[in-house]
């Protein structure tokens, strides 16, 4: 039996039937946050553009709305659950490393502790799944 095969039977037995309820509060949330920064792109542009990244990006104003978008979908219909919390992942340590942190913590901006919550949400459905309540566990095919 593989690592993730291991992870996965854990996950079943241990799995809380209101982690239902967070999950879906991830992804309606992503999505909320998708559909903000896709009628504001101007904002996402500026905040992208104060960053003290590297390199231009300017493909990230098109980006992350779409990934947003496309990964909170996947995280309410609990499709992918593991694959969409690791591919939102690197786009939530952005946000809270490189966007709000350079803020400063004790600011009283809402948006990092929202950007924090939203990241360690993401690592435990990285490492939990779906869940009993997911088109993941619906789709799967009995083992005979």
């Amino acid at each position: 039996m593989t690592y993730f095969q291991q992870l996965d039977q854990w996950s079943i037995r241990h799995h809380q039937r209101w982690f239902v309820v967070l999950r879906i509060g991830l992804g309606l949330s992503l999505i909320i946050k998708g559909i903000q920064f896709t009628k504001n792109a101007a904002v996402l542009e500026q905040l992208i553009q104060q960053t003290k990244m590297p390199g231009n990006f300017p493909w990230l104003n098109t980006f992350v709305p779409w990934l947003h978008l496309l990964g909170g979908s996947l995280l309410l219909a609990g499709l992918f659950t593991r694959l969409s919390a690791l591919v939102q992942i690197p786009v939530l340590v952005g946000a809270v490393f490189f966007v709000n942190a350079k803020k400063g913590v004790l600011t009283g901006e809402p948006d990092l502790l929202f950007s924090v919550i939203v990241l360690l949400l993401l690592f435990f459905f990285l490492l939990e799944g779906g869940g009993p309540y997911s088109l993941d566990n619906g789709l799967r095919t009995p083992k005979k």
